[in-house]
C-alpha cells in the first residue's frame, strides 16, 4: 500500500495529520536523516519537497487553534531534528502560544543514527513551559552507542521524557533474547523507555522483512515472563486506511463463567481467580 496508515484520508489541511481526537502530527518536513526500508512514508520521502517554509504551516497551526478538543502535538516527518535549532525554537513557541496544548512530541532518529545533533542548543530550542517528549528509534542493540547514551542523558537533564519504537523485522530482531537485550539498555543504560514494537506495516518491498503476528505473540509472551514491565514495550498493530494502533496481546484468559475465570500466567501456569464486587457492578 502506499499509504499504509491511512495519513492521506485524515489529513484535513497539508502538514496535518488527526487520527485520534486528542493528538495532531505535525509534519514540518520529509527530509530524514536515514530512509529505513520499511518506512510506512519512504514514498512521499522520495516525492516531495525537502522542506517547507513555515508559512506553509500556518493553515496547521489555525486547525489546530480551532479544535481545542486537542492536547498535543507530535512533530514528525521525515525527522523534524533536521530543522535548523531556530525553526524547531520556532515551532515550539508557536505550539506554546495555542492554550488548550498541553504537549509536544518528537518523533526522531538522530539521537541513534547521528546523536551529536543533540546539543545544549537544541535543548534549549525545545525547552519551555509544555511537556516534551521524544520518541526515539531502535531496532537492535547495535544501533546504540556511547554517543546515544551521552545524548540521551542531555535530554534528561532537560526533564524530556524518553520514549523509544521498535519495528519488529526478521533476521534482525524476530527473536526473545535480542529484543531483551536491546530493550534492557534502552532502559537501564539510556533512560529511554521501550514504548511500541511494531508489527510491520503493509507497505511495499518489505516482504524480506515481514514476520507473522503468531510469531511476535510468542516473543512477548516469552519477554513478559522474563522483563521488568519499564523495559517491557506494547506490541502493536496500525491498522490499514487509518483506523488506528490495536495492541496484540498473547491470549491469557483460558476460560470463564460468569465472574469467575481461569487465566494462564506467562509460564503456562493455570490460575483461577474470583472477582470480588458489588451486587450490581458496573
Amino acid at each position: 500500500m502506499s499509504d499504509p496508515i491511512g495519513d492521506d484520508r485524515h489529513s484535513p489541511c497539508p502538514h496535518l495529520v488527526h487520527r485520534y481526537p486528542d493528538r495532531v502530527l505535525l509534519i514540518p518536513t520529509h527530509a530524514c536523516a536515514i530512509h529505513c526500508r520499511y518506512c510506512f512514508r519512504k514514498e512521499k520521502l522520495a516525492s516531495s519537497p525537502k522542506a517547507f517554509p513555515f508559512s506553509d504551516l500556518l493553515p496547521a497551526f489555525d486547525y489546530i487553534r480551532k479544535h481545542t478538543e486537542i492536547t498535543e502535538v507530535i512533530l514528525t516527518g521525515g525527522d523534524p531534528l533536521l530543522l535548523p535549532d531556530k525553526t524547531l525554537g520556532l515551532l515550539r513557541s508557536t505550539v506554546e502560544d495555542i492554550p488548550h496544548l498541553r504537549a509536544l512530541r518528537i518523533h526522531t532518529r538522530m539521537p541513534i543514527v547521528s546523536p551529536k545533533r543533540i546539543t545544549p542548543r537544541l535543548v534549549r530550542a525545545l525547552s519551555g513551559k509544555l511537556l516534551v517528549t521524544f520518541v526515539t528509534h531502535a531496532n537492535h542493540v547495535r544501533e546504540l552507542c556511547a554517543e546515544t547514551k551521552t545524548a540521551a542523558e542531555l535530554l534528561r537533564r532537560a526533564a524530556f521524557v524518553l520514549l523509544n519504537q521498535t519495528v519488529l523485522l526478521k533476521g534482525v530482531n524476530d527473536d526473545a533474547d535480542t529484543l531483551a537485550t536491546l530493550f534492557q539498555e534502552l532502559f537501564y543504560s539510556h533512560g529511554i523507555k521501550p514504548y511500541y514494537l511494531h508489527h510491520c506495516d503493509l507497505t511495499r518491498g518489505l516482504l524480506h522483512f515481514r514476520t507473522s503476528i503468531d510469531c511476535g505473540l510468542r516473543i512477548m509472551e516469552t519477554l513478559r515472563g522474563r522483563l521488568s514491565g519499564v523495559c517491557l514495550p506494547q506490541y502493536v498493530l496500525d491498522l490499514p486506511g487509518g483506523h488506528g494502533k490495536i495492541p496484540l496481546c498473547p491470549p491469557y484468559i483460558h476460560a470463564r463463567k460468569g465472574f469467575a475465570w481461569t487465566f494462564r500466567s506467562p509460564t503456562g501456569v493455570l490460575c483461577d481467580y474470583e472477582e470480588v464486587i458489588p451486587e450490581n457492578p458496573p
